[in-house]
This record gives structure tokens, sequence and C-alpha cells, in this order.
């Protein structure tokens, strides 16, 4: 008794109002109930392509025709207590307005998942191409840094000329000077 007295004491509190238990932080919610049923998103995403898919194939125009044809020709041709939608269709309205009312928002969703996915193929294709275009400044910086070094470096043309160069001197030092040139044979 004493312990349900602190209690009612203790949550009380000094104004005497009731206060709601403590929500444990280190503990999940219960999860709540809910009105409507649960389903998974991706799954009816996918449903939702694989109808709009059919939708937009020449095989669901033919069934589509086949069916209507096969509608009207009983309900015109057939014994009058079979029949079950007479001449105006209304029945057969009812029932294109149902598929076509279904078939439009599952097409937009479609289209929409397709987007999404567009959406983030783009953003990839951006992104590759942003590192496409830092490799290549990078191999551009590289590409003249190494033409700079080179310019400083001997190559092969270079020493050739300069070989050709002081073949040609010492040849023009030989025909002006032929007695310097035959001593030093001796």
């Amino acid at each position: 008794m004493a312990g349900d007295e602190r209690a009612k004491a203790s949550s009380t509190g000094s104004s005497g109002l009731v206060r709601p238990p403590r929500t444990r932080l280190d503990q999940p919610k219960a999860p709540r109930r809910r009105l409507l049923p649960e389903y998974d998103p991706e799954a009816f995403g996918r449903f939702s392509e694989r109808i709009a898919r059919f939708l937009g194939t020449g095989r669901f125009i033919v069934w589509m025709t086949l069916i209507i044809i096969v509608w009207v020709l009983w309900n015109i041709f057939a014994p009058k207590d079979l029949r079950f939608d007479q001449y105006p269709f209304i029945f057969l309205t009812l029932m294109l307005s149902l598929q076509a009312s279904y078939a439009a928002p599952l097409i937009l969703l479609a289209q929409n998942r397709q987007d999404d996915r567009d959406r983030v193929t783009h953003e990839q294709d951006r992104k590759q191409n942003e590192r496409s275009i830092a490799d290549t400044e990078y191999l551009t910086r590289e590409i003249a840094a190494l033409r700079m070094g080179l310019g400083e470096v001997a190559t092969r043309d270079w020493i050739r000329s300069e070989l050709q160069d002081m073949v040609k001197d010492m040849e023009e030092r030989q025909a002006r000077f032929p007695a310097e040139s035959d001593e030093g044979d001796r």
C-alpha cells in the first residue's frame, strides 16, 4: 500500500496532475495498429509495370478487340434469356470505363518508376562524366608537364643535329688547315 501511494505521489507531482508514463528511449516503440493493410511498394510497382507493359502491346489490343466483338455479338444474337447487356451496352461501357480507370493510374505509376530510374541513371552518368573530365584534365596537366620536362632533355634528333654540326665544323677546319690535321696523324 505504501509503494502504491509513493508511485501515485511521484506520478502526480506537486500539482496533483497525472503525468503520462515515461517512454524509454533505449527500446523501440511498439508498432501501431494501422487502418489500411500493409503492402510492399516495390512489389506493387513491379506489378504495375508488368500491367503497363502489357497494355502497351498489340496483344492487348487484339484481346480487347476480340472480347468486345464477342460481347457485342453475344448480346445481339444470343437467345434473349442468355443476354446480359442489351443494345446500348451500358455494362460494356461500364467495364471499359472501369478498365480505363485502373489502367491510367497503373501506367502513371510505371512511368513515375521509370522516371525515378532514369533520374538515378542520369545522376550516375553525370558523376561518371565529372570523373572522366577530372581524369582528362589531370592527364592533360601531366602531359604538359612531361612536354615541359622534355624540352630541357636532349633528344635523339637534337644530339644528331649537334653531331652533324660538329662533323661539319671539323670538315671545314680540315679544309682550311690541311697541314695541322696531317701533323696530328704522325
